[in-house]
């Protein structure tokens, strides 16, 4: 299933359960050489803080060291934009999952140097790749 389109990054709803979706982004990330840095429980965050509900929802921070080493080369203060985040949450339809990345090359546009599009062109194709696979 080809990622859907949200503007500033793109999409794939799966019929898998969200301990499910979670787990096999994180194995399909790391099939694209991504490792993930950060993982943010929104869900428990808000509970914790705001004493409010909301539906299952994890951030991860993903990273490709390669990739984000060119990228941090080629413009210092890069790691301004790093990691790629990468959206896992239970959808409106109770059998189903969402799983959203960022579209790196609309997120690296605003350094103004295009000469990291190259970099930001690899890796909406990796992440890309980890949808298309868990929308299979």
């Amino acid at each position: 299933m080809a990622p859907k389109d949200i503007g500033y990054g793109m999409s794939v709803e799966v019929a898998l359960p969200f301990a499910d979706a979670v787990e096999r982004t994180v194995q399909e990330l790391a099939n694209e050489g991504f490792g993930v840095l950060t993982e943010i429980d929104v869900k428990a965050t808000l509970k914790k803080k705001l004493d409010v509900d909301f539906r299952p929802y994890v951030i991860l921070g993903a990273c490709n060291p390669p990739l984000a080493h060119k990228a941090l080369s080629a413009e210092r203060d890069i790691g301004l934009l790093l990691p790629c985040n990468v959206v896992v949450y239970a959808s409106d339809d109770p059998s189903k999952t969402v799983v959203a990345a960022i579209d790196p090359i609309k997120q690296l546009e605003i350094t103004g140097n295009t000469g990291i599009t190259p970099i930001a062109k690899d890796v909406r194709s990796k992440l890309e790749h980890v949808l298309e696979r868990i929308g299979s």
